[in-house]
Order: C-alpha cells, then sequence, then structure tokens
C-alpha cells in the first residue's frame, strides 16, 4: 500500500520507528535486500497523519525508478485493478486465468499476510527467493543513485522500491500481461507509474479517509485517477451512485469507454468473478487468448487469497479469516459465511484494525453475530491499542476482553468456541498474518 512520502526523510523511517517486511525464513540474499528496503517508509505499518500533511503530491519517485530500471513496463499490457473491497481477488482471478490460457503472466498485490513473496506472482506462483533478492537489489541500487544524483527517486518510499522491483521481475520473466492492484487509492498509488490498457474499479466505500477523502465522491475521484486516454474502464460501482458520478465524469473527460458488469447482489465471490468475466472478454475482444469461460470451478479455487473468505478447521472449530475493515465489507463477509453454514452468533471474533479505520461502524456490524469481541493489535504504528477496541466494543454493551498478542488472542477463541462453534477473525490482514502461524490448520476449502 503507498500513497504519502515524508517529506525531508529522503523516504527513511523517523528514528525510533521499526519495520519489517517478515524476512524470517528467507534466504541470506533476500534478508539482506529486505534489511536495505526497511530503511525506506513504509506506510503500510506507519500512520499516516491528517490528509495533506506530508502527503505526495507527485508519483515521480516511482516513474524514475522505472526509467533507472529501463523502463522495464514497456513492453508489457497493464490490467490496472482499484476499489475498497475485491480488488486483489479479481487481480487474482484474472492473473490466473490468462496463466491457464497460456499467456505469460503477472500479478502484483499488498499487502501480504505471511511472505513478502505473495506480491509477486509469474503464472500462478509466488516469486522464488533469489529472484526477489535481485530485483530488490536492482530497485535499491537505482535508488542509491538518484540519491547521489538527487533526481525524484531520492525520496521513494518502500512501497515505490516494491513495486519498481516487480515490474522488473515481470519483464525478466518475459511477462506479455501484469495484472496490478493499487495499494492505495489510485491517482497518487506508486503503481500509477504504469498506465492500464485496462482499468477496473470494483467498489467504492469510506476508507482511508484521513488519505482520500472523507466522502465515497472524494474517494471515487483519486481512484478514477488510475484512467488516462486510450485506456478501458471495468467498473462494479452502481450506476447512478455518488461515486460512480465521479468516476464516469472522469471517464467522459478522457474518452473511456465504461463497460459494467452484471452484477446480482450475490455473494463476493460471484461478484468478483463477475467483475474479472468483463475483464477477460475485453481481453478477448482484443486478441488476447482468453474470455470469461476460463473462469470455471478450477480457476476460481487456484485464485483464492489467504485471508478472504478463508476457512480453517483446528481443533474442531471452523476459523473464518477475512481482512474485512470497512463496516459494508464486513456485513457482505458475515452474508456469505451464513451462506457457507456458518450462522451468527460466532463464539468470538478476533479483532484488530488500525487507527485509521472505522471501529464504532466494525463494531455494531458485529453486535448480536458475535458473543464475544477478543480485542488485540499487531503491535505497529498504523493499529489501535487492545484497550481502545474493548473500550468501544463495551460503549455499545458488546461483550470484549483484550489479549496483548495476535497469538494469545486465538488461542482464547479456540478455546471460547471449544468443539461446538466457529470464529471470526477479522480487521486487518496484518493481523491475519500474525494469527496463521498460531493455528493447527485442517484446511475445510
Amino acid at each position: 500500500m503507498e500513497y504519502p512520502t515524508a517529506r525531508g526523510t529522503g523516504g527513511r523511517p523517523p528514528a525510533g520507528i521499526a519495520f519489517s517486511s517478515g524476512a524470517a525464513g528467507a534466504t541470506p540474499a533476500l534478508a539482506a535486500a529486505l534489511a536495505r528496503l526497511d530503511r525506506r517508509v513504509d506506510w503500510e505499518r506507519r500512520a499516516r497523519g491528517t490528509q495533506g500533511s506530508g502527503m505526495r503530491v507527485t508519483i515521480e519517485p516511482a516513474r524514475d525508478l522505472l526509467a533507472r530500471l529501463g523502463s522495464p513496463d514497456r513492453d508489457m499490457g497493464v490490467v490496472h485493478v482499484a476499489g475498497t473491497k475485491g480488488k486483489g481477488s479479481v487481480s487474482s482471478l484474472v492473473h490466473h486465468a490468462l496463466a491457464r490460457a497460456g499467456v505469460r503472466t503477472g500479478c502484483y498485490a499488498s499487502p501480504h499476510v505471511s511472505r513478502v513473496n505473495e506480491r509477486i506472482r509469474i503464472d500462478g506462483a509466488e516469486i522464488d527467493d533469489d529472484s526477489l533478492a535481485r530485483v530488490l537489489a536492482a530497485a535499491l541500487d537505482a535508488l542509491d543513485d538518484a540519491e547521489r544524483e538527487g533526481t525524484a527517486a531520492r525520496e521513494a518510499s518502500w512501497f515505490d522500491v516494491m513495486t519498481a522491483a516487480a515490474v522488473l521481475a515481470f519483464h525478466e520473466a518475459g511477462v506479455e500481461w501484469a495484472v496490478v492492484e493499487c495499494g492505495l487509492g489510485g491517482r497518487l498509488d506508486s503503481t500509477n507509474a504504469l498506465e492500464g490498457a485496462v482499468c477496473v474499479v470494483t467498489g467504492i466505500d469510506l476508507e482511508h479517509t484521513e488519505v482520500l477523502g472523507s466522502t465515497r465522491a472524494a474517494i471515487a475521484r483519486e481512484k478514477a485517477g488510475i484512467l488516462h486516454p486510450g485506456a478501458v474502464l471495468v467498473c462494479a460501482v452502481p450506476e447512478g451512485d455518488e461515486a460512480d458520478a465521479e468516476i464516469s465524469a472522469r471517464a467522459r473527460e478522457l474518452g473511456v469507454p465504461v463497460i459494467r458488469p452484471e452484477l446480482d447482489g450475490g455473494s463476493l465471490e460471484a461478484e468478483n468473478v463477475a467483475v474479472a468475466k468483463a475483464v477477460l472478454d475485453l481481453l478477448g475482444g482484443r486478441g488476447v487468448p482468453v474470455g470469461g469461460r476460463l473462469l470455471d470451478d478450477e480457476t476460481v479455487r487456484a485464485a483464492r487469497l489467504p485471508g478472504r473468505l478463508e476457512l480453517i478447521r483446528s481443533g474442531g472449530v471452523t476459523v473464518a479469516l477475512d481482512g474485512a475493515h470497512v463496516p459494508a465489507s464486513l456485513e457482505r463477509v458475515l452474508e456469505d459465511l451464513r451462506r457457507e453454514g456458518l450462522s451468527p452468533p460466532a463464539a468470538a471474533c478476533v479483532l484488530g484494525l488500525g487507527r485509521d479505520k472505522d471501529l464504532p461502524g466494525l463494531l455494531k456490524v458485529l453486535r448480536g453475530r458475535v458473543d464475544r469481541v477478543i480485542c488485540t493489535s499487531v503491535g505497529v504504528g498504523l493499529a489501535r491499542s487492545p484497550e481502545e477496541i474493548r473500550s468501544a466494543a463495551e460503549r455499545i454493551d458488546l461483550a470484549a476482553e483484550t489479549a496483548v498478542t495476535p497469538r494469545g488472542a486465538i488461542q482464547r477463541g479456540l478455546n471460547l468456541a471449544y468443539d461446538r462453534g466457529w470464529i471470526l477473525v477479522t480487521g486487518s490482514l496484518h493481523l491475519i498474518g500474525a494469527i496463521k502461524p498460531h493455528i493447527s490448520e485442517e484446511p475445510r476449502c
């Protein structure tokens, strides 16, 4: 995820703030590259402040890095995906369908749940440690050159470097089409240094309001910033919606055709598949050997991502994991879980989330649907404290308790459920990444 960069810091985190890419188990070369990378500002793990305060006003650092690497994006088509919910799943669906059709394809997504390698995939497989170490080192060397020469890339952040490294990896692998997920927003996201032949907006809800704006219309303007002349837009935002008004206006201004997939209000997965089918049919019309027909059950199963409606059976308890951090998204997740046979109330919900998320809204969605909230934190600068979450829950008469660590939280949740119920883990993909190593996994699906 990326948007701002700290002015006057050269992209470096201020003293006293610890950053980590989760390099445990990596090869020595990758661990060394990640150690260099973690010296840059990582806005996934840092409070971003108020809108417009110290925020990036250009994507030139990312552009400069790509230029210094020889413009590795010049020979590949790009599908650029933005949206509040579903953009990761849509990206994965398109990626897997392209790979299945024999098209050399890459996918760049964020954040990762367990391993940083998850962010860069080629033909369905995560990038290996040695390849990731090599492209990261190349991008970091380019950054060092920019610092010496005083060009825009000297301000590059963690995500700028990772984005440049991903594109370089795609170029070296001979990728024909890259499916690229926006990190945050769109207009000033690092990924917007690439120009998508096909742009996608999956949906708009209130998120990252301290950065993107306090209304859905304002957020839509930021996400519509990925559009450019010559692109085609696949838009899942309903016509007539306040967010659609902004997106449609931008599309008309640029002469960008808009394709609207048919959405029947069913499950999240079904809607994501419908959006992905529209993208694939569009690519098929441009001579790429793909089409929506490739999104059969086999492809859909292969494209499922960790931490998105993920169900794990552990000790007789079903653990449902989803990184939903917007109330409307959490509503949809709970409805989909009901379709899976997990009717409320859940025995417990393990909840951890960032300071920029709508805590009261999420708790209102959970009230009546979970017996108890176990409040925890991944312990990074952007996260709310367990005590803060518990106090907010108790104010609306929702039973709550704190757990200092994610490990303690999931153990408490499993104990509460015994062998007779299910529990939910939600609020943050970072939380899911911290919890999954402490679940004895017996995958249910």
